[in-house]
């Protein structure tokens, strides 16, 4: 039987005033584009502006300042993560960790990064907006995928999700923005095997009548 996908998704934006698709997108990308090239204090409107090709009373129109237009890019980058289902944990895992490991392995998503923690430390909107959806959305798949462990088994009951989480998440944030060090498939299996070796379920001790059986 064809198992049935979750998707997990960003809360949506309001109703807000009609635009130009071509044009929105258009700047919502150069918006991260140029984030990734000269961070976020150094981004300008009339830069926005010249790689999107629109005017700059365009950008205006819709966004009264960069940090608002700058909440929206980011939110724009993952709205949706697709929840796999391949029968356990370790495939589960393994499938949302491939693919945090190939968006850290772009050369561009450093500096991405770098840029966008720092407009969240300057700015209470974009630190939001990131947490509930960049941030938020592949936190919630691969929190799910380990609440259905526990569910399965898989994992021990009375297992702290959002331990065994940052456990997953937290060493590949580390080594693109600290060490430096390659994240490969080698790593990130390793990574996935020891955080659900931690949380396994505790062995079954064996009963003093069935030692007796086997004696």
């Amino acid at each position: 039987m064809k198992r049935k996908r979750t998707v997990i998704e960003a809360p949506g934006r309001g109703p807000g005033r009609p635009r130009d698709a071509k044009a929105h997108a258009a700047i919502l990308g150069a918006a991260i584009s140029l984030t990734r090239e000269v961070g976020y204090d150094a981004l300008a409107m009339d830069a926005i502006a010249a790689r999107a090709g629109v005017g700059k009373a365009t950008i205006y129109r819709y966004w009264s300042s960069k940090e608002l237009l700058m909440a929206e890019a980011v939110e724009a980058i993952v709205r949706r993560v697709p929840l796999p289902d391949t029968g356990t944990t370790a495939g589960d895992l393994l499938v949302l960790m491939r693919a945090t490991m190939t968006m850290y392995q772009d050369p561009a998503t450093p500096p991405l990064l770098t840029g966008l923690i720092a407009a969240m430390a300057r700015s209470p909107l974009i630190a939001e907006r990131l947490r509930n959806g960049f941030i938020g959305v592949r936190r919630a798949a691969i929190c799910e995928a380990l609440r259905r462990g526990v569910r399965r088994g898989d994992l021990a009951r009375g297992t702290d999700v959002e331990l065994a989480c940052d456990l997953l998440t937290g060493p590949m944030l580390w080594r693109s923005l600290m060490s430096g060090e390659v994240i490969h498939e080698t790593y990130t299996v390793e990574l996935v095997r020891r955080v659900l070796r931690a949380f396994a379920p505790p062995t079954p001790t064996p009963t003093a009548a069935s030692r007796g059986r086997r004696t």
